[in-house]
């Protein structure tokens, strides 16, 4: 058997079956099914960590996933580290290493420790006091101390070896916790043929079967109950039992993530299988049987090593066989605290006091406490502790008593009354109720499709609770659309009913004792004196007061503190606790690692890169890519010797002067088919689209309600009810998704299909004077000729045999064609092309030469162009808005009185008087370069090239007043120089348009 402190007979381990793992170095015997604490209580070893501000010693506080103190750092070999890892949470495996954290030289030793004795120095909110002077000290003095001693842990520095998985999935009922009443709530369910998901953090159901073996449920022991009905849950088709995987947070419309851990148990997983799965779960109906967390005292000294909650002694005895000590004191306003006692004694331990701060406990556990000769001292208080890495004695008075009597013990329980976990309700925004009675509050207005039931719902009784649990599974699963008849009954007894319960004490901790160290939030080392110290400076309010004093805060959550911070606030105040506030419960409800988030999205898949069907022959070729969102676009096709200036120059002059192909495949492509179609391009687009007759092509301008700029493209017109949309390369899912919400919320009568196309066609431009010459031989069934196909046409035909949407448009400003063919041709179609147009001196051009094209001609690049403040008047294309329309998104909003005044930034070209001088983009304007500073700015170069067919530098900007400026002289400051520029129109090249209508 493993560990001087196992108790023969005792626990639900098997002896035989033993792993070693190493604490801090030291190698140490546990047995499989142990936890990192119950595996370190076992082995004698109480103290487990140093407290974040104080440094204090600190030792294992609970048997759950609230434990504050016990985080170590958890890893199997080099690579597979993880931080932060609760000591209850984590499993033992063989060749596990467990290391202690924030320590220095060692946990027993830590120069850290240094702090506890400066402890009047660190009294909440000192730091906003503290690093205010001198002016310079922050940034090098405190700032790199506050950061190297600030944090949990240290995050892994290697690749993380292992993968993750993800995975979506639907249910008519989830149930949150697998105790007894979520496991009677799951049967129930799945009794009337609803599909379940019953989710535990734990490895096995249970809950507090865990470790109250007082429980008969159905004439057996609870525990075996509980494995008994998982095995028959596990056996049903229409239910899946989740161990192992915590529910951390519920989101909208009974949208739930679960972390699942799928290998951190094992000594030898499966490299193939996921360390840790994220479900995302779409639930009907929700059951939320969380149960409650039992709450501490708060009392001097109450946070030394070997002071534990109640209920985590006896999970520990009960389920582990692990004995917390051999002397042990407990300390209590509840009766649950009085059964620790009762299975400690019978299990060999000597029980030195109860201590019951309440005068009239339980009259069934105060009879059999002094039945077995335990002594009950009611209506005192422990006033304070002793012991440097293990408490060693409790100091023990009457209520209100300054002075006591001492008594030796080498563990201390405590418990004040259980808090419902209503973490998930809050998440679920479901508004809570107080229950004054009981000092806690519970689940009351809901806000989505889901039933607290049990503990969580304040539902004291068992048998009353597992009445609930099994009435709220087949009403949700009723609810959810299921059909049959629910048959589950089940009976249970225990030995106790409980009674009691209150928000704890502060018994010899006055608000002057500036030693005292009454903690209240063990993870933050808040104390009662700072709770009140907040509400001396002025803090009223909950929220206020949680933030000075960092209580309830980070991975903690309120767990433990957010009951007893509201009480002693309310008692300092003067308040009922419900006026004083309460915090909120955000999700992760316990933290998740990233690896579990992230999943696949990591290295080469992080961010993943797109491809268009040409990318490999442009490779070949020795394209230059640039990333354009998720795009590898080729930017430019340098030959050798060339540089970047070099390579594009040439590549305009070829446009220009012979032809260009360039791969467009990135542009976004949505189809809006149906009878309605029309209608719902006209409530899209500022222009109109009834008169666009099929075969033509129409430039479109999307606005968002506000009245700015949002999207721009060619739409071609392909039939009476389906429309091909091309849309900015960046802007093809937003505008998707803003189609798709108007579609789906405001008209909701049309008859209107929308498909993202993006990825199935493959886009070729032909552009120059011999882009007509190339593709004549190539294509079929498609006159060619400008009088059968002007510009701004669409037609459908072949190339080489392969299906074709030609398009007669222009980004170039010449005789252009666009090329699209379904992907899988694309490169073959690039190809054909690229084999006729090579011959006659055309070339391959990217992306940069695309831009300087485009600025010769004045055509926009929404996004680049325009800022998002922009409307269509203030880019020169009030041309593109329907005069006689009278209603499509953003109508409204483009008339509002500032977007219409005089003054406003337009878009403008700009000359510089230097004609070699090139501006840069995003550059400030002014009038006056003289001006004194700040100086003030008239507006930025949005666009600005040097342009080879124009044989000066060419740019766009936006001005304040623009159009009014024509032929002024302005300014753009630089660093080292003045740079003057002459407004003038945004058409640089071929001014008429003449080149287009070839």
């Amino acid at each position: 058997m493993s560990g001087a402190n196992r108790i023969a007979g005792k626990g639900r381990l098997t002896p035989a079956k033993t792993a070693r793992f190493t604490f801090d170095g030291r190698s140490l015997s546990a047995l499989e099914g142990d936890s990192v604490a119950s595996a370190l209580l076992a082995n004698g070893i109480h103290l487990a960590a140093r407290s974040f501000k104080y440094r204090r010693p600190r030792g294992i506080l609970t048997a759950g996933p609230e434990e504050p103190n016990a985080l170590f750092d958890i890893s199997r070999d080099a690579g597979r580290a993880q931080p932060n890892v609760r000591a209850p949470a984590q499993e033992i495996y063989d060749g596990i290493k467990v290391k202690s954290q924030n320590r220095w030289p060692s946990l027993s030793f830590d120069i850290g420790g240094i702090n506890n004795y400066l402890a009047p120095f660190f009294a909440a909110g000192f730091y906003y006091k503290t690093f205010m002077w001198p002016k310079q000290a922050w940034k090098y003095l405190f700032e790199p101390v506050v950061r190297e001693a600030a944090g949990l842990g240290v995050a892994p520095k290697e690749t993380d070896p292992d993968h993750y998985a993800n995975r979506y999935a639907h249910c008519d009922v989830l149930v949150a916790g697998g105790g007894i009443s979520g496991i009677a709530a799951a049967l129930a369910a799945a009794d009337t043929g609803a599909s379940v998901i019953l989710v535990d953090e734990r490895p096995e159901l249970g809950g507090a079967l865990y470790y109250d073996t007082s429980v008969t449920i159905d004439g057996i022991d609870g525990f075996e109950w509980a494995r008994r009905m998982t095995t028959k849950l596990s056996a049903m088709p229409n239910v899946t039992v989740l161990t192992r995987t915590t529910v951390f947070g519920y989101y909208a419309q009974n949208f739930i993530g679960l972390a699942e851990r799928v290998t951190d148990h094992l000594a030898s997983p499966d490299r193939n299988a996921p360390r840790e799965r994220l479900w995302q779960v779409r639930a009907k109906r929700v059951i939320i049987a969380t149960g409650a967390i039992e709450r501490h005292m708060v009392f001097p000294g109450n946070d030394r090593p070997g002071i534990m909650l109640a209920s985590a002694a006896r999970t520990y005895l009960n389920h582990y066989g692990v004995a917390v000590g051999s002397k042990i004191g407990v300390y209590a306003a509840h009766d649950s605290a009085y059964e620790a006692a009762f299975d400690l004694h019978a299990a060999g331990c000597k029980i030195q006091a109860i201590v019951d701060y309440r005068d009239k406990p339980g009259e069934a556990v105060l009879a059999k406490a002094r039945s077995l000769g335990i002594n009950v001292m009611v209506g005192h208080a422990v006033i304070g502790t002793k012991g440097s890495l293990r408490v060693s004695s409790m100091t023990v008075a009457r209520r209100g008593a300054k002075s006591g009597e001492k008594i030796a013990v080498d563990a201390i329980l405590m418990s004040s009354g259980w808090t419902p976990s209503v973490h998930l309700f809050s998440q679920s925004r479901g508004k809570l109720a107080f229950d004054a009675e009981h000092q806690r509050f519970l689940p009351g207005t809901y806000a989505q499709d889901c039933l607290s039931v049990g503990a969580c719902n304040g539902t004291d009784g068992l048998q009353a609770a597992i009445e609930e649990a099994i009435g709220a599974g087949e009403l949700m699963a009723k609810a959810a659309g299921a059909t049959g008849n629910c048959n589950v009954t089940i009976a249970a007894s225990q030995a106790f009913e409980w009674t009691g319960g209150m928000v704890g004490s502060a018994d010899g901790a006055g608000p002057d004792d500036l030693f005292a160290k009454a903690f209240v939030d063990f993870q933050h080392d808040v104390c009662a004196k700072d709770i009140r110290l907040a509400v001396r400076e002025g803090m009223h309010s909950i929220e206020h007061i949680k933030r000075f004093t960092t209580n309830g805060m980070a991975t903690d959550q309120g767990k433990l503190s957010n009951i007893h911070g509201l009480a002693i606030a309310s008692e300092v105040l003067g308040k009922p606790i419900p006026e004083v506030g309460l915090t909120t419960f955000r999700a992760p409800y316990t933290p998740v690692t990233f690896g579990t988030l992230i999943n696949h999205s990591r290295g080469a898949l992080f961010d993943p890169a797109r491809k268009t069907p040409i990318h490999a022959w442009e490779e070949a070729h020795g394209a230059v890519f640039e990333d354009v969102g998720n795009w590898k676009r080729a930017w430019f096709y340098p030959k050798p010797g060339e540089d970047m200036h070099q390579a594009v120059n040439r590549e305009c002059r070829t446009v220009r002067e012979v032809a260009g192909i360039f791969d467009a495949s990135t542009l976004g492509k949505i189809e809006v088919v149906g009878p309605d179609a029309a209608t719902f391009m006209n409530l899209m687009y500022t222009n109109g689209w009834d008169t666009l007759k099929p075969g033509r092509c129409r430039y479109g301008i999307m606005l968002r309600e506000d009245g700015f700029v949002y999207d721009d493209g060619v739409v071609g017109r392909l039939a009476e009810d389906r429309f091909h949309i091309t849309t900015t390369t960046g802007g093809a899912p937003r505008v998707m998704n803003h189609m798709e919400d108007y579609l789906q919320t405001e008209f909701p009568h049309l008859k209107v299909w929308l498909t993202s196309t993006t990825e199935q066609w493959a886009v070729i431009a032909v552009q120059g004077p011999k882009a007509r010459e190339i593709l004549q031989p190539l294509v079929e069934g498609v006159d060619l000729s400008p009088e059968a196909l002007p510009h701004m046409s669409v037609v459908e035909g072949k190339l080489k045999g392969i299906p074709m949407r030609l398009f007669r448009m222009t980004f170039a400003g010449e005789l252009g064609f666009e090329v699209n063919v379904p992907a899988d041709y694309g490169q073959a179609a690039w190809e054909a092309i690229w084999g006729v147009a090579e011959p006659m001196g055309a070339c391959a051009y990217g992306t940069e030469t695309m831009h300087v094209l485009r600025a010769e001609k004045g055509y926009i690049i929404v996004g680049q162009d325009t800022d998002g403040t922009v409307t269509p008047d203030d880019a020169g294309l009030s041309w593109a808005v329907g005069k006689k329309k009278t209603d499509f998104v953003g109508i409204r909003g483009m008339k509002r009185p500032d977007l219409v005044r005089e003054g406003r930034k337009q878009l403008v070209g700009l000359r510089t008087k230097d004609p070699k001088e090139v501006l840069e983009e995003g550059a400030q304007i002014v009038a006056d370069p003289n001006q004194p500073k700040p100086m003030t700015m008239l507006g930025h170069v949005t666009s600005s090239y040097w342009s080879e067919n124009c044989g000066h530098s060419i740019a766009m900007a936006l001005v304040a007043g623009g159009r009014a400026r024509m032929g002024q002289t302005l300014y753009v400051p630089m660093p080292d120089r003045v740079i003057a520029v002459e407004v003038c129109e945004t058409v640089f090249f071929d001014k008429d348009g003449g080149r287009i209508n070839v």
